[in-house]
């Protein structure tokens, strides 16, 4: 499956990132914490290059937790200043100002050392579309400034908020690269809802889906759809038949996919890790 949505919006905030990049201290990478390394842009990490910044792994509710601190581990070995949290639910939001001050301690030595009491600090907040960059940008400002929305594309303009102790934060709309050729990054962005339903087969998107969680959390898979073990070792596909027919909805496949694809990205089907951690991957 390649996946191709690239409205003209996600190009235009693309080229803004670039040139207002100068103009900010830190970066704030959102990543959607169920898949801490798929939810990464390639493009926008060339264009942050050297620029410090602060890897998120939202949504923490939803994912493994133990993947999730294997990931953190292994941001913290490559002396990758990273947080998961649950922004919805305020879980951890107060240090990521911590981190900020630990990440940019030398500069704010600097203006301490010259004097300046009222500095700013500049914090620019990206990802792809869908991991939660406009709710944590509101629950640090304390106000309901950025648009949310659980779809994807929803911020379209870029701007500067404030928030306390003299920080400032740019919100961007969330942005993909081009074209996604990598079919197994392509299904695990489109079930976590980073790109919009019509964009994707929901038939394959479930088959994968009851794949996954048949060779990862089939426990899971037992519980919630009460299935016998017999039944758990059908073929995904032959799985979502049964599933159909168990759920009284005939040969609508379709409607016994978004089913399943409802009970993953809610948490129905628990708390899932799409990614595991690999070397040397950022």
């Amino acid at each position: 499956m390649v996946v191709q949505w690239y409205p003209g919006h996600m190009n235009k905030a693309k080229n803004q990132i670039q040139e207002r990049l100068k103009l900010v201290d830190i970066v704030l990478e959102i990543r959607d914490a169920r898949l801490p390394l798929s939810s990464r842009n390639p493009v926008l990490d060339q264009i942050i290059n050297n620029k410090p910044r602060i890897i998120i792994l939202n949504k923490a509710d939803l994912a493994d937790p133990k993947l999730t601190q294997a990931w953190l581990d292994y941001f913290n070995n490559q002396k990758q200043p990273s947080i998961a949290l649950d922004a919805q639910h305020h879980n951890k939001l107060q240090q990521i100002r911590t981190i900020i001050e630990q990440t940019l301690q030398a500069k704010i030595n600097k203006y301490q050392r010259n004097g300046v009491k009222n500095y700013v600090i500049r914090t620019m907040c990206i990802g792809i579309p869908n991991v939660g960059k406009s709710t944590i940008l509101n629950k640090l400002v304390g106000k309901n400034i950025a648009v949310t929305g659980n779809k994807p594309g929803v911020t379209k303009n870029q701007n500067w908020l404030k928030a306390k102790n003299n920080l400032e934060l740019l919100d961007t709309p969330g942005v993909l690269w081009p074209k996604i050729e990598d079919e197994q990054i392509g299904l695990k962005l489109a079930l976590s809802g980073a790109v919009k339903d019509q964009l994707v087969n929901l038939e394959d998107l479930a088959i994968f889906a009851l794949q996954f969680w048949q060779q990862n959390y089939s426990d899971l898979l037992l519980t919630k759809y009460h299935l016998s073990e017999a039944e758990l070792q059908l073929t995904p596909s032959d799985l979502l038949i049964h599933l159909t027919n168990k759920w009284g909805v005939q040969e609508d496949y379709e409607r016994a996919a978004q089913r399943v694809i409802q009970d993953v990205r809610q948490g129905n089907l628990g708390q899932y890790t799409l990614d595991e951690v690999v070397n040397d991957q950022l």
